[in-house]
């Protein structure tokens, strides 16, 4: 039988850790989907990386009450690699795409970037919360399916230049062991000559183009800031494929995928 997973953020959690309350969402899933009630067992992650077996103690219209009885290991571990996906908004369905498998393969956080060629533009206000709450109940959905604890964090998007001084304020402070690889269609060197395979990275930024590829002062900035400029192969990928790509090489080379 399939393991019964829902979410609950810390939040949700009492003081004590000893109950979770789950939302009205979660609730309809455990009650009206899965018939579940009362004395029956189901497993409950926050988010963070934390697991727990729980009992179900009450169900409501909008809420249930669980007990909490332990704490486990998740079904899927978390990746030695801490890896952020920065990558251009794509189009229609294509970014929904990019963040559900690359939550599955294991990032920790995904930034979505305005860059000078790509074809989506976001207004300010309702349209730029309506999309990131659509990407997280994404990552969410993908964390649960997965067998993974820990949800990817889902920043609003950022213009290309905004992203870049986010970066240098990281090197400037107490994350200066992060490497940030800009990956490029031309002008760029493999992963290989970018970073010693045999001194394995823990920290990794993958920045990713739009379907019209980096505009020619993106790639001045980003060597400027000291990016690594990487060249994948000699086929022209779509933007979708070439993140999905990025993400499951890096996780090989330096995370958990076999």
């Amino acid at each position: 039988m399939p393991r019964r997973r829902f979410y609950a953020p810390p939040a949700a959690f009492a003081a004590d850790s000893l109950v979770v309350t789950l939302n009205a969402e979660e609730t309809r899933h455990l009650h009206d989907v899965l018939r579940l009630g009362r004395g029956d067992e189901v497993a409950v992650f926050d988010g963070t990386g934390r697991e727990f077996q729980c009992r179900i103690e009450t169900v409501r219209k909008d809420s249930a009450l669980l007990q909490v009885l332990t704490q486990v290991t998740a079904p899927s571990p978390e990746s030695p690699l801490d890896l952020t996906l920065a990558v251009a908004l794509l189009k229609g369905e294509k970014f929904d795409l990019v963040i559900q498998k690359s939550t599955e393969l294991g990032v920790c956080r995904i930034i979505p970037l305005m860059t000078d060629r790509a074809d989506v533009r976001l207004r300010a206000g309702d349209d730029v919360r309506h999309k990131v709450s659509r990407w997280q109940r994404i990552a969410l959905e993908a964390a649960k399916q997965s067998g993974r604890a820990a949800i990817p964090e889902i920043a609003a998007p950022l213009a290309f230049a905004s992203f870049a001084q986010l970066v240098s304020k990281l090197d400037e402070g107490r994350d200066q062991n992060i490497s940030v690889l800009m990956f490029s269609e031309r002008g760029g060197q493999s992963l290989a000559e970018a970073i010693n395979v045999s001194n394995k990275p823990r920290r990794l930024i993958a920045v990713v183009g739009p379907e019209g590829g980096w505009a020619d002062e993106e790639i001045e900035l980003a060597r400027s800031e000291g990016w690594s400029i990487i060249t994948l192969g000699g086929r022209t990928l779509r933007a979708e494929t070439a993140a999905i790509a990025i993400v499951t090489l890096l996780e090989h080379r330096f995370g958990d995928v076999a």
